[in-house]
């Protein structure tokens, strides 16, 4: 087949991952087994439109959906909700009277990342603190006690076009602790500072309970045939005050595809940020 490259990428969490479309999915496919396949569409996830990967120790779904042979055997399949713009996952991070979520990310070497990915990850920690909401973010130079550690994907993740992946909060009401990004966003896609930023804060939204914003619909922003993510057990919960339906055209942070471009915060991202937190 003619191989041809296309920039859209897909991000999502549940576990959470942001993901390049492969040249011949069809490929990839084969890391996964077919009864994993089959409990996969028995959950409600899609694996035509994105093929599930092996990753890590478990598998990729749906672009950055990090899921564990272990929460595949405790997942039932989830019912589908109206359609609407914004949701939230069933655990939400206790935020109390206030709370900073500190992130590490290394710097430079092997194992490292750019100055212009730390940039990146700076914005979308500074877009997330001008919202003044109950939870901010704050980057350290130790991973030690950090809330969530930014790592380097594997080398061969880079190269198959994972971009990122996250999960959602814990039942106790944390964040989740790791995002996993790719160190060839500003190298070998050639994305600016803001949209670095962008996929990073998508993969932040997921450590606090952000599902997609088209999580009902992917095609609204990943093309192709329209599908659903499912809600499983980690929810799908309209948040209030938030639109009717998602559209390409209002550039969510949250949509589960992007084409690399700069995603700041729009006003009904900011209603459900507001609402959450």
């Amino acid at each position: 087949m003619k191989k041809t490259f296309q920039f859209l990428c897909i991000l999502l969490a549940g576990s959470g991952v942001f993901y390049s479309c492969q040249d011949d999915q069809s490929l990839e496919s084969l890391d996964v087994s077919d009864a994993v396949r089959s409990q996969l569409i028995s959950l409600g996830f899609d694996v035509i439109n994105q093929a599930p990967l092996k990753f890590e120790q478990g598998y990729l779904v749906e672009g950055d959906i990090y899921l564990t042979p272990s929460d595949l055997a405790n997942m039932k399949q989830g019912a589908r909700l109206p359609v609407a713009e914004q949701y939230s996952t069933n655990n939400l991070v206790n935020a109390a009277g206030g709370r900073t979520i500190t992130i590490y990310a290394p710097v430079g070497g092997n194992n490292g990342y750019s100055s212009g990915m730390i940039a990146g990850l700076d914005l979308a920690i500074a877009r997330y603190n001008n919202e003044n909401l109950l939870i901010s973010f704050q980057r350290v130079t130790s991973s030690s006690g950090a809330n969530i550690i930014m790592s380097r994907l594997s080398k061969g993740d880079e190269r198959r076009g994972v971009l990122g992946s996250a999960g959602f909060p814990t039942a106790s009401g944390d964040p989740y602790n790791s995002i996993k990004m790719s160190g060839i966003l500003e190298s070998s896609y050639g994305l600016s500072t803001a949209g670095i930023a962008t996929i990073i804060g998508h993969e932040m939204g997921h450590c606090v309970g952000f599902r997609h914003t088209d999580y009902y619909n992917r095609a609204i922003s990943c093309g192709g045939a329209a599908s659903n993510e499912g809600a499983s057990t980690v929810g799908a919960n309209l948040i209030p005050g938030t639109p009717a339906t998602a559209t390409l055209a209002a550039k969510s942070w949250m949509l589960a595809c992007t084409d690399g471009g700069d995603r700041p915060f729009n006003n009904d991202d900011k209603t459900a940020l507001n609402y959450l937190y």
